[in-house]
């Protein structure tokens, strides 16, 4: 599959998707969007790919936000058209069931900001660069910002971080914990495919369950999500790879892990 503006790779069981507009800092347009929907749908399908890394491609930016020229001439109906859209592609990232993880290595803001969000961990590079910007162009976070952020760092910071429209440096967004961790911008991508080794080596079935527990008890009552958790260890019993795990612990071995 081709693209114009993301670069796809893989690294034995990682993929790695480059947003790769560096003559735009990586904004996102709309075709942008629709490729990343594409990439997301190649990577689901892949059974060779357990986690996938989401990064820009340049030194500067992950994804200095959506694309500002693209965006001037919207009218009412299509601005929500065009939020509907980045809405349901970064959903579409949130709910697949392989991890993903951010490697922020530059500018996210906006749109970049919001494209972080939508992934299960954010690693950022110590010269990166967070923000809502939106209010003070005259618009407002429109791919999920203002109910991703404060489900992650609380309602009052994000309020804060909307309202004002301060972009934060990568040290503050570790302390409110927007980013999992900060490192040295030349390791970041090693980091990541170090982190993204340690996922892949688990079993596979067992983290995307893992993951679909986390996700949708986030949104339900306590009880309901203890349901959904009982629901996925159930699951987790269906599968060989339970009987590969518990049984390599017993026999004190490394299990070998297949996917089913």
């Amino acid at each position: 599959m081709s693209f114009e503006n993301l670069i796809l790779e893989k690294e034995n069981d990682i993929a790695i998707l480059y947003i790769n507009r560096p003559k735009y800092l990586n904004a996102l347009n709309a075709q942008t969007l629709e490729e990343i929907s594409r990439a997301v749908d190649e990577v689901s399908k892949d059974s060779e790919v357990k986690v996938l890394i989401i990064t820009g491609a340049g030194d500067k930016s992950f994804v200095a936000g959506a694309d500002i020229n693209f965006m001037l001439p919207l009218s009412p109906a299509e601005g929500r058209c065009f939020s509907d859209m980045g809405e349901k592609v970064f959903r579409k990232l949130e709910l697949m069931e392989k991890p993903v993880i951010a490697a922020i290595n530059g500018f996210a803001l906006g749109g970049g900001c919001e494209l972080a969000m939508a992934c299960d961990v954010r690693l950022a590079a110590d010269n990166a660069l967070f923000g809502q910007p939106e209010v003070g162009l005259g618009i407002i976070p429109g791919f999920g910002g203002t109910q991703r952020l404060p489900r992650l760092v609380g309602e009052g910071r994000a309020k804060e971080l909307t309202y004002t429209a301060d972009n934060i440096k990568a040290d503050e967004a570790y302390r409110i914990g927007l980013v999992n961790h900060v490192y040295p911008a030349a390791e970041l991508m090693d980091q990541a495919k170090k982190m993204a080794s340690r996922i892949s080596a688990k079993a596979p079935l067992a983290v995307g369950y893992a993951k679909f527990a986390i996700g949708k008890g986030m949104q339900v009552d306590i009880d309901t999500a203890m349901s959904i958790e009982s629901d996925m260890f159930g699951m987790c019993c269906a599968t060989d790879d339970k009987n590969e795990g518990l049984g390599a612990f017993v026999e004190k071995r490394k299990p070998q892990f297949k996917n089913r």
